[in-house]
């Protein structure tokens, strides 16, 4: 792939315009975005959104949080995105923006978004969390077969649990559990990635063992399954749900972000709820980096706004909020930094320090 001076220089003026929308109420803050034609109404819209505005007012940034988004690829010269790709070996430039695991790729370091998937979900994450640093891994090839496919999953999975990123973002699936997919899970959660996951788009309760949805259905302490509601608060009629195995909802309906081209589009489904949770999550490790992945897990779920449209739908009968969210790890973090210390007694004959329960 090579470029014209005249695209350099067009790329360069891109990513420029994308950094400038990027505002500051105080240090660390954020300021939303004025007529972006890259956020949707789950950003901006007071019915069904997020309530991400509130906590960018409240927000101070102490980590880089890198997300590794496991999907169809990126258009590395977005105008939107393009700032935010990180690489773990070089600089980013269009030779190098990823990783590419899919079947009979032509260049591991050039994850191409011929699809538009990936880029959309990259977007999304990115207009929840400006400052997210993404590292595009690509498993998809349209022409593979499912089995090629899953394998190409997990090699980027392993990729990314090996250079310990902050949190995965992956929206792909499949009804069959994958043994060596599992193991890498687990390795993640025992090094505390965050894992974000699609519960799916079969119109099914995946509480059901029939119809498990993996990885949204391994049940692991590090994954967070999310399914999709629309503005009117309603599950969307494709997506899978569980009031035993989904985690919570997020908008997912007609969805605008990024498309490859410079463009912007609509896509609807879990895939697209997921990247709200994923970066709302982002935003929190970033302001609150000593929050387990546990305790980002159990955060997420208690902040969700209750909703009688989303009980029964997912365990914690709610959608994502972001303010409420930030708030609760706040207070999680408070309740650390509080914890007395008690002394052992003189006549044991030492001084024991120990976190009181």
């Amino acid at each position: 792939m090579t470029f014209s001076i005249n695209k350099k220089l067009k790329i360069a003026l891109l990513s420029a315009l994308a950094l400038s929308h990027i505002g500051l109420f105080a240090e660390g803050s954020i300021a939303p975005l004025k007529d972006s034609p890259y956020e949707s109404w789950g950003i901006n819209s007071s019915q069904g959104a997020i309530n991400i505005t509130s906590a960018w007012k409240s927000f101070t940034q102490k980590k880089d949080v890198i997300v590794a988004v496991i999907d169809t690829g990126v258009d590395p010269t977005h105008s939107y995105l393009y700032k935010n790709l990180i690489v773990k070996n070089g600089k980013v430039n269009i030779m190098n923006f990823g990783k590419d695991f899919s079947k009979n790729s032509q260049a591991e370091s050039r994850p191409s978004d011929s699809h538009g998937h990936g880029t959309h979900v990259s977007g999304i994450i990115r207009s929840v969390f400006p400052q997210v640093k993404i590292l595009t891994l690509k498993y998809y090839n349209p022409k593979a077969s499912g089995q090629d496919n899953l394998n190409s999953t997990i090699r980027a999975l392993r990729y990314a649990v090996q250079q310990n990123v902050d949190i995965i973002n992956y929206s792909g699936g499949g009804p069959e559990p994958a043994i060596e997919e599992l193991k890498i899970l687990r390795e993640a959660e025992k090094k505390g990635i965050l894992v974000i996951a699609a519960a799916g788009n079969e119109e099914s309760n995946i509480d059901i063992k029939k119809n498990a949805y993996y990885p949204a259905s391994y049940g692991l302490s590090n994954i967070i399954s999310v399914t999709a509601h629309d503005q009117q608060l309603r599950i969307l009629k494709s997506s899978n749900y569980g009031r035993l195995t989904v985690d919570i909802a997020a908008p997912g309906h007609r969805i605008n972000s990024a498309l490859p081209g410079n463009r912007a589009g609509f896509l609807t489904g879990t895939s697209q709820a997921t990247a709200f949770v994923t970066g709302a999550a982002a935003l929190l490790k970033a302001q609150y980096p000593k929050l387990t992945t546990k305790e980002l897990k159990e955060i997420i779920r208690s902040s969700a706004r209750k909703e009688i449209t989303l009980m029964g739908k997912c365990i914690s009968s709610g959608r994502l909020d972001a303010y409420n969210a930030q708030k609760l790890a706040a207070k999680y973090i408070k309740a650390k930094n509080n914890k007395s210390r008690k002394l052992a007694t003189k006549e044991e004959g030492q001084i024991t320090y120990r976190m009181a329960r």
